[in-house]
């Protein structure tokens, strides 16, 4: 979804990551909201990227995870809202690691198995962690699965 979102435009992804352009205005020492009558061109086309990411979201998704953000006030809250959702918190995401890294320690190949079954489940566990933000070098790799090998 993300390469999909900056494929579109940058700008876009950037409002989903960082909330959305609010113009304000200081008043003595008070910040407030910029009246919309009194907005830029270049400030309404900033606060459009909210909302084209919003509709990019919502279009994405099925009723029931609609319903779950359909109250967000803004794209970085649904995003969060379905990343939370759909990857846990800080704290399931270092647990995944850990059992993930395990299953990666102990990786193995197992017996009668394919060249290719074996590639398909390693390549599975790596491409999780990556996911989750732990990434090994390729030749760790590499070394990895040539180790794992049966003698066969």
């Amino acid at each position: 979804m993300q390469i999909f979102i900056e494929a579109i435009d940058l700008n876009i992804w950037d409002a989903i990551e960082n909330g959305p352009f609010i113009p304000i205005i200081v008043v003595g020492h008070e910040i407030k909201d910029l009246p919309k009558d009194q907005w830029s061109n270049d400030d309404r086309r900033k606060v459009q990227y909210n909302l084209k990411a919003k509709n990019i979201i919502t279009s994405a998704l099925g009723i029931d995870e609609y319903f779950r953000i359909s109250n967000c006030k803004n794209a970085k809250e649904m995003w969060d809202t379905l990343e939370v959702t759909h990857e846990g918190t800080n704290d399931v995401k270092r647990s995944r690691i850990n059992t993930l890294t395990h299953e990666y320690e102990l990786f193995r190949m197992n017996q009668n198995e394919s060249i290719q079954d074996m590639q398909k489940r390693f390549t599975h566990i790596i491409n999780h962690l990556a996911s989750l933000g732990k990434v090994f070098p390729n030749e760790d790799l590499i070394n990895k699965v040539l180790r794992c090998l049966s003698r066969e």
